[in-house]
């Protein structure tokens, strides 16, 4: 059986835990997309660990994690990754890497880094970890697949021709030092060091695993909005966040992928530009901001403060419904137990009419929040597993929720830990 954890926002919404969750009783867990720039915090019996490209499985030794042919994977990052949980008490990680996963050059981060500073006040708010760069070359087929790391002739000769190109880019348009061909190729062989003890034919692993009836899971990043088709297209990642993707991504027939578990917190945020209706600013963002979690709302990859907001019951039921969610896990209820009232979005108005559908970027720049506002529970509730012992307040606000987006919510989380979810 084969389950997708994916978002239904911007990202940031508890991923992690809920993969680390699912993952203790799972045969594989793969990243099917994304890079290192965006992050996941699982908190398990080792410690709390902020991964960005390892796969959730990997604090469990009977778990094969696999970081699959869809990913942007940079190599000295995942290796110290690696590093820090073994360090943090894991025993051992097992680990295998697709052989025909694409790497991030050296390039590509400083073109991504570059292109900011171009771009100025207009940036897009890339991490510049080199994702938007990576996936220009690997569609325009001047990427580097990790195979190719292993035939050293074929490996110069192309290197040669394509930084013929990239430092005419970086000399005439961004005016920065030239890159040595013979600089990159000595990294890349590095690189081969580095990776050569994971690398395998990922493809037949997976398919091998779905023919034998294993129990599989795959791991998304960011989430719905940062689409490039059905986000808020400019200011989106690169490379596809819905569930379908997986089957591409991981090499797994769609057919195969039976349940779809999108993740939404029970408040927004995001990093990084964009249209987001329901933000809040000022002291009453912050004041939600330092109650998000252990952490606070900070980015796992950048540490950049997150941009917060209501609940968007718009853009949550739009982001369930192009990811196909078969069910819904509720996170970080317990953070907004502060509040003496919960406002939610749920429609925008644009022009003077209101909608509940999730428009286009042009109309949704010009979206206002339309809000109700319900009554907070005022007091902790970690600790509690059952529904029915929230606080009528909690329950009322789920079931709103609910109502609201149109799908079960099967899971609500009251606090970071694994065991602190409860199960509807």
């Amino acid at each position: 059986m084969v389950r997708a954890i994916v978002g239904a926002n911007w990202g940031d919404e508890g991923k992690g835990k809920v993969t680390d969750m699912f993952a203790a009783k799972s045969d594989m867990v793969i990243r099917f997309q994304g890079g290192a720039n965006a992050g996941h915090t699982i908190i398990n019996d080792y410690g709390k660990f902020a991964l960005h490209q390892l796969p959730s499985g990997v604090c469990f030794p009977h778990i094969t994690n696999v970081i699959a042919n869809g990913v942007a994977l940079d190599i000295p990052r995942l290796m110290d990754e690696i590093r820090h949980v073994l360090d943090g008490g894991v025993p051992e990680i097992n680990l295998k890497v697709s052989e025909r996963c694409q790497i991030m050059m050296p390039y590509h981060v400083l073109l991504d880094t570059y292109e900011e500073e171009r771009l100025a006040e207009k940036a897009f708010g890339s991490t510049k970890s080199g994702i938007a760069p990576f996936f220009s070359d690997k569609y325009a087929k001047i990427g580097f697949q990790i195979c190719e790391l292993f035939d050293e002739e074929h490996l110069k000769e192309k290197l040669t021709q394509i930084l013929s190109v990239k430092n005419l880019i970086i000399k005439n348009i961004y005016h920065k030092p030239e890159l040595s061909v013979d600089e990159v190729l000595k990294k890349l062989e590095e690189y081969r060091e580095m990776i050569a003890p994971y690398v395998c034919d990922t493809g037949k692993l997976i398919r091998e695993a779905v023919k034998d009836g294993k129990k599989i899971l795959l791991e998304g990043q960011l989430g719905s909005l940062k689409d490039p088709d059905f986000g808020i297209y400019p200011m989106v990642t690169s490379s596809s966040t819905l569930a379908g993707y997986g089957a591409v991504g991981a090499g797994i027939p769609p057919y195969e992928i039976k349940n779809i578990t999108v993740i939404t917190k029970a408040y927004s945020s995001a990093v990084g530009a964009g249209e987001f209706v329901s933000e809040i600013f000022g002291d009453e963002a912050q004041e939600m901001r330092v109650h998000g979690g252990d952490a606070g709302e900070f980015g796992a990859t950048t540490g950049r403060p997150r941009r917060m907001g209501w609940f968007d019951c718009v853009a949550t039921r739009y982001g369930c419904a192009v990811q196909g969610a078969t069910e819904v896990v509720l996170t970080a209820l317990d953070c907004l137990s502060y509040l003496d009232k919960i406002s939610l979005c749920v429609g925008y108005e644009i022009d003077g009419k209101v909608t509940k559908d999730f428009p286009v970027t042009p109309l949704l720049k010009r979206a206002k929040p339309v809000l109700v506002t319900l009554d907070g529970w005022k007091c902790d509730i970690r600790g509690i597993r059952e529904f029915s012992k929230l606080p009528k307040e909690a329950q009322q606000y789920v079931n709103f929720i609910e109502e609201e987006i149109g799908v079960k919510i099967s899971y609500v989380s009251n606090g970071p830990k694994r065991e602190e979810i409860i199960k509807r």
